[in-house]
């Protein structure tokens, strides 16, 4: 994914799933969701460093 833009709204989709889903009433309430972390929240989700990182892109 080259594309902030697309970066984004997948992250955004990814992240309103559990709301639209009705299981939350915010992403960041989802416990197994990096929203978590973004707010300033404990997340189950281990935190993902720049070499890994480096895996996943194309």
């Amino acid at each position: 994914m080259n594309n902030d833009k697309i970066l984004m709204q997948r992250l955004a989709y990814i992240h309103n799933n559990p709301v639209k889903r009705g299981y939350v009433d915010l992403p960041e309430h989802w416990r197994y969701s990096r929203a978590r972390a973004y707010m300033g929240k404990d997340s189950l989700l281990p935190e993902v460093d720049s070499q890994s990182r480096r895996l996943f892109r194309n």
